[in-house]
């Protein structure tokens, strides 16, 4: 695995002008993925395949964003070979701008696949699912939030922190409240939410240290920033809801539980990719039972879509469906 320079410059393509002895078998990957998960994914690939890929990643402070910048301006001479992405928003954009090979991830997955999680021309495929939940300090906090009502609760002002929202899951997470409540509503709950005083941040691991290190008692965040922080013996948690609670009415306006976001991972092949079949064989294996087993077990503790390995790990099947 070899990493190229950060997404804000011009790199030139590995894959075309430094080719292995071997006669090149070498792909190029886009990923906001959390860096420490992408590079012990990309490392179990190239041991099992051969294939040496370089990747090059996105900052914390505009995860996704910048890279899908890049890639719109790759469009008519495309650099990367596979993009995988930490939320599907990004993913989305790039498949309605053709940037993205149509059709090119069928095969990849079970024709089962949920279609919540896979574009209906099959651009692209969700796996690996994270949740939005509320972070808190139990030393801190006696009464866990659970609902973004709670956040503009008055009895936590000046102690609610959030990524920025132009960027990543939090993202995400603002554009569902817009489906959820409308625009007006949405901009009423930020109005609100700053009001009570909140602090913003690069993104949702800096969140969960600001919340570790006191400097805010709660906020939003995903499930494996949550336990990374706990791996690294931060005095964090979020309180699970009960499938109950999820599946109840919101008694108010903006009583809806943040755990009742799921966000996948995404997983897509550049349309032009300069090596098409190596760019097959890595979204195949990143889309794979392997590699959601894989940050399944590890302090990200992404749920998988597969419904045969959801079976095996014990977990309820996904009850959620509906087209992208």
């Amino acid at each position: 695995m070899s990493l190229i320079a950060g997404c804000g410059g011009e790199a030139p393509n590995p894959a075309l002008e430094h080719p292995n002895e071997d006669g090149g078998r070498r792909v190029t990957l886009y990923t906001s993925v959390d860096d420490t998960f992408a590079k012990m994914v990309v490392r179990q690939f190239e041991e099992e395949t051969g294939i040496t890929v370089d990747v090059l990643g996105d900052t914390e402070a505009t995860k996704t964003t910048g890279l899908v910048t890049r890639l719109q301006s790759e469009k008519d001479n495309p650099t990367c070979d596979v993009w995988w992405a930490s939320e599907p928003m990004g993913t989305i954009l790039l498949a309605r701008d053709g940037v993205l090979e149509p059709g090119a991830m069928e095969g990849t997955v079970g024709e089962d696949w949920p279609s919540t999680f896979r574009a209906q021309d099959w651009t692209w495929v969700g796996t690996a699912l994270r949740r939005r939940v509320i972070v808190y300090a139990p030393d801190r906090v006696d009464t866990p939030p659970t609902s973004m009502g709670d956040l503009i609760d008055p009895v936590y002002k000046g102690r609610v922190g959030i990524a920025r929202p132009q960027f990543g899951t939090t993202r995400i997470h603002m554009a569902l409240l817009a489906a959820h409540w409308g625009i007006g509503g949405l901009e009423d709950w930020l109005q609100q939410l700053k009001a009570n005083g909140v602090r913003v941040y690069d993104g949702n691991a800096t969140v969960v240290r600001a919340v570790a290190m006191g400097e805010i008692d709660i906020a939003m965040t995903d499930t494996d920033d949550v336990w990374s922080g706990q791996k690294n013996g931060w005095d964090v948690a979020f309180a699970p809801l009960s499938e109950d609670q999820l599946a109840s009415p919101p008694t108010s306006r903006y009583d809806l539980p943040a755990e009742q976001i799921l966000i996948p991972n995404t997983v897509a092949i550049v349309k032009g990719a300069p090596n098409p079949d190596l760019a097959r064989q890595l979204a195949a294996y990143l889309s794979s039972e392997t590699v959601e087993r894989l940050l399944y077990e590890s302090t990200s503790g992404n749920h998988p879509v597969n419904a045969a390995l959801r079976a095996e790990l014990g977990l309820p099947p996904l009850s959620i469906d509906g087209d992208v």
